[in-house]
Order: structure tokens, then sequence, then C-alpha cells
């Protein structure tokens, strides 16, 4: 997300991301106070307004408490959507309830994962011509075959990695900044990897490390706790805007995955 013509997707969080008894189960580690959760989303949502995107909210999927994740669930392309097919079981489901939001958005149907294929939204990251693929624990390779040929299908370059296991999603790892530039963690990508594209570097030191929200026009939206990335990005030219998301961490969710970009 790179311009302020974008339009978003949230899910504020409302009784599914408290209520959940099986944490382990949901890959959640532990649970979140819901007055300052929905104080940090509300925050968030302000920013995304007063930076000039248009915020489109939903309402969690029931049983679902990671649906305020909304990154996960879908790809959204120029032309269209892809619908995916979620790694980690219990967010089953999120798929086809994205999609029907996405269509009362105007949103075209273009593909979708199918069969023992898993792949998550957090592990494919488009930037102009290019997108970006993570192999992880959410996205397997017979994923990353498929999502390889949708994308390819409709002229995109595909370059993929694999995921270090500290990272959820590739997107932990690395974030679009610009149109002409990435934000990503030392030591995991190969030098080729960002050709075309100038580099910001961040040390590896978390699993939301390289995780941020691009407003366009050299602002971006950092977890407080990052700073490591907020004092780099800050010596490159880009205003911070450093928020509290303690409660989605919790989750293991950093900035961009409380977000579909659309």
């Amino acid at each position: 997300m790179t311009s302020k013509e974008n339009r978003v997707i949230i899910c504020s969080p409302g009784m599914e991301y408290f209520g959940v008894s099986d944490l382990d189960n949901h890959n959640i580690t532990s649970k979140s106070d819901p007055e300052k959760a929905r104080l940090q989303h509300a925050t968030l949502k302000t920013i995304l307004l007063e930076s000039g995107f248009e915020v489109n909210k939903i309402q969690e999927l029931k049983n679902h408490p990671n649906s305020v994740f909304t990154r996960d669930a879908s790809i959204v392309t120029p032309g269209g959507y892809i619908k995916l097919r979620m790694g980690l079981a219990s967010r089953r489901g999120e798929e086809s309830w994205m999609a029907r939001h996405l269509e009362s958005l105007g949103m075209k149907s273009l593909s979708s994962i199918t069969g023992s294929g898993t792949v998550e939204g957090g592990d494919v990251i488009l930037n102009g011509s290019i997108a970006f693929i993570g192999l992880s624990g959410r996205t397997n390779q017979e994923g990353v075959n498929q999502i390889s040929a949708i994308l390819n299908s409709m002229n995109f370059k595909v370059r993929s990695i694999a995921v270090p296991k500290t990272f959820l999603h590739l997107g932990g790892a690395m974030s679009v900044l610009s149109p002409d530039d990435v934000l990503c963690c030392q030591g995991i990508f190969p030098v080729d990897f960002f050709d075309g594209f100038n580099r910001v570097e961040v040390p590896r030191n978390n699993f939301v490390s390289g995780n941020v929200i691009s407003l366009g026009n050299h602002e971006v939206i950092a977890d407080q706790t990052n700073t490591s990335a907020i004092n780099i990005l800050t010596q490159n030219g880009y205003q911070i805007h450093s928020l509290d998301l303690s409660e989605f961490i919790k989750g293991t969710g950093g900035p961009s995955c409380l977000i579909l970009p659309f």
C-alpha cells in the first residue's frame, strides 16, 4: 500500500477476539484486554482516515477470533481478488466470509486456491509487477505453486523464498514502502531478491521486525516496540506513526495484518 488512493478493509475486535478459549488452536499467545484492543484499533482507523484512506469496517466472523487480521483471507489485485485457503485450520471459513465482503464492494473473483494448497495473505506481497511470495508454516509448497501460476497468468513476476520459522508470514520480514523501496530484515533475503528496489534494512529482532504499513509520501505506521525499524526509517526520512498494538501482537499479528488493502 503506497498511495493515498487506496481503500482498506478492517475488522474491529468485538466479542470473538476476546472470547477465545483454546489459545493454541488459534495461535494466540494470550488473551487481549478488550478496552485496550478496541482503543488501539480505533487509533489505527483514525490514522488511516486522516491519511486519506477509505476505510471499510466489517464485523468479526463468528467463532473466528483471528478474523480481525483481515490481510490473510484474500489477495486483491487491480483486476479483482483471489480467494485463498488458510493454513491454520481454525481460520478456515474466513475465505468465503471475506469474499462476500469484497464482492459487496464491487470486487471481481479471479481465482482461488484449491485442494491441499494453503496460502495466507501475509505471505503474498505485491509491488507493481512483482509478487513476493513466502513459503511458510501457513503457506505450503502446493500453495506457492498455485498462487505463483495464478499471478504469472496475470503478468506478475514471482519471487519466492522460504520464510524463517521466526516469522509467521513473509510480511513479518518485509514490507513495501513505496513503488521503489522495501523494508526488509537483515540476513534473510538473497542479494538479488529485491533487484530494482531500494532496500531499507533493519535488524531481525522479532516476528514483526519488518512489518509496517505504508501510508505513502514517506509516512508509515509501526508498532511502538519496533524501535529498530522506527529509528532506521526516521534516519531515512520517513515520518513514523508509532502505535501501541500490543493487544494484537498477542494474536501474533503486526500492523499490516490488520488491514486488507485494495
